[in-house]
């Protein structure tokens, strides 16, 4: 796998981003090549683990990231651009069409219709 960064012709690779990778060279590092430039973009990733790092453990539990009542927009077919209201976050995996075991959440259309959608197939629209 190939992570372009940046720097191509003439245009040099950020300074940073060189330094960092330099520093790292010979290492053991994970690449995600997944890359989306529509509705919630994904970009390459570089991992490169920290070796003996002490973890810091969060006593708090962290806030979901999706609500009942939270405006979202579906990002994949077939509902694709359209946006509703979160109805339900059941905790339980379902299974897909595809076969895959997901977790899920049901959704009210502005057209009252209400649908099962896996939750990694819409985006949260923050309300201002």
């Amino acid at each position: 796998t190939l992570v372009v960064t940046e720097g191509f012709g003439t245009i040099n690779m950020a300074g940073k981003t060189f330094a960092y990778l330099k520093e790292n060279e010979g290492r053991r590092v994970s690449v995600n090549g997944a890359t989306q430039v529509r509705a919630g973009v994904i970009r390459p990733e570089i991992v490169i683990p920290i070796e003996n790092a002490a973890v810091d453990v969060c006593e708090t539990p962290l806030e979901p990231s999706l609500n009942v009542g939270d405006l979202v927009r579906c990002i994949r077919t077939p509902y694709f651009g359209r946006i509703g209201r979160v109805v339900s976050l059941p905790h339980e995996l379902r299974q897909m069409e595809s076969g895959a075991l997901v977790r899920i959440l049901e959704v009210r259309f502005e057209n009252e219709e209400i649908c099962m959608l896996p939750r990694a197939n819409i985006e949260r629209i923050e309300e201002k």
